[in-house]
């Protein structure tokens, strides 16, 4: 979920589990960990936790330290978000103690007020107060649409779980709740990509990253927009039940599990607006008609009849990016699109693209995308779309 624009907009699976999650009593806490099961040397962000760490990857980290389920408190409020809310119930709230043979989580579902209502409309039941919060191993932050009416007993609740040393997890603007709780300050975070500015303007003190899915910071989590929530609840379940179990899981909504949280955000960047008496409108209209030409900085520099320095610090003040950086960035552009809507060979795509040489473009495009561009083309390759089935009246 991410605060509302007139073009935001996904589809995907929610198997809503509320109704068996609302039966769950809250339960003791188990000691917390603090760090990563894996020996405390946390790899770095975005790299899986399991790498090289875990002797084992179908064995708990943690095998026979305690039998108790880990207790998880889904803190509500008016406004939340029911895409977030319905991941979090499917991942911690289903019942996979059987099929799975470890003892699964057992979550409480608990807020300010014994309801709440949902971004999407409708009022839904709130079973247990924030004093669940002081049993709980997890708490799982959702977005909401309404982050500056969190009540403020919402943000001490939250408060008094960090001090405990509690692990804490917010989902896409989720964030915007921690950061108003003063958790974050001094901790890296992410959130949806069209909100990431905000919440660095709003927020200094947080060290907002908006190229990646998710940050793990020990026991300090925040994922970026919808889907990237999955990813994240994944992530927890692989740091606790190690990657087999975490496999299966994935497996059973029918999501993969190989989204680690380094891979971008795809971010759709707006071009900056010139009105056509800009200097460099004339410029930058050409130039997008020629990406596929070795141009260069000091070529577009002539173009405008200025030195490349002068071009350089002018270009910048008008568009917000330097020359090169702009110029790159819209051969990326141009190599998406070509990615998406054609079967061109990567080699193919480099040249019209402009960056020459297969090599050089992978380089680039990783460096902006945090992906290659063959696993971008298999992400949002576009294929021709299927009618209706109609039944053969000679049948």
């Amino acid at each position: 979920m991410w605060l509302p624009s007139a073009d935001s907009g996904i589809i995907d699976r929610v198997h809503d589990k509320t109704a068996k999650i609302l039966a769950y009593p809250a339960v003791a806490p188990r000691p917390h960990r603090g760090a990563r099961p894996d020996d405390g040397a946390r790899p770095h962000r975005g790299a899986r936790p399991d790498d090289g760490a875990r002797p084992d990857d179908g064995a708990r980290p943690d095998d026979g330290a305690q039998a108790a389920p880990h207790a998880v408190a889904l803190v509500v409020y008016d406004g939340v978000a029911p895409f977030e809310l319905g991941v979090a119930c499917d991942i911690f709230g289903g019942d996979y103690t059987a099929a799975f043979g470890v003892p699964w989580y057992r979550m409480s579902i608990c807020g300010p007020a014994p309801s709440v209502t949902v971004d999407a409309g409708f009022r839904m039941q709130v079973p247990h107060g924030l004093e669940t919060l002081r049993a709980a191993g997890t708490v799982i932050v959702p977005p909401t649409r309404l982050p500056g009416e969190v009540p403020a007993e919402v943000l001490e609740a939250l408060r008094e779980a960090r001090r405990r040393g509690c692990r804490i997890v917010s989902l896409c603007t989720g964030a915007f709740v921690l950061a108003a709780a003063g958790i974050l300050d001094g901790h890296p975070a992410t959130t949806h990509w069209s909100e990431c500015a905000d919440l660095a303007r709003r927020y200094p003190r947080v060290r907002v990253d908006p190229g990646v899915l998710y940050v793990d910071d020990g026991d300090l989590l925040t994922s970026a927009g919808s889907a990237a929530s999955l990813d994240l609840c994944l992530h927890v379940v692989q740091r606790d039940f190690g990657t087999e179990i975490a496999t299966r899981l994935a497996r059973d909504l029918v999501v993969p599990l190989q989204r680690d949280g380094g891979q971008a955000q795809y971010i759709e960047a707006p071009l900056p607006v010139l009105d056509r008496a800009n200097l460099f409108a004339g410029t930058m209209a050409w130039l997008q008609e020629h990406l596929d030409q070795a141009v260069t900085v000091s070529d577009l520099a002539a173009r405008a009849a200025m030195s490349p320095r002068t071009f350089a610090r002018r270009f910048l003040a008008a568009a917000g990016t330097t020359p090169y950086q702009w110029l790159v960035r819209e051969r990326i552009r141009l190599a998406q699109r070509l990615l998406e809507t054609s079967d061109l060979p990567v080699e193919a795509v480099a040249a019209r693209s402009g960056f020459g040489t297969a090599d050089n473009f992978r380089k680039h495009f990783a460096r902006v995308l945090r992906t290659s561009p063959q696993g971008y083309r298999r992400a949002f390759r576009q294929r021709p779309a299927v009618g209706p089935v109609t039944a053969d009246p000679a049948a």
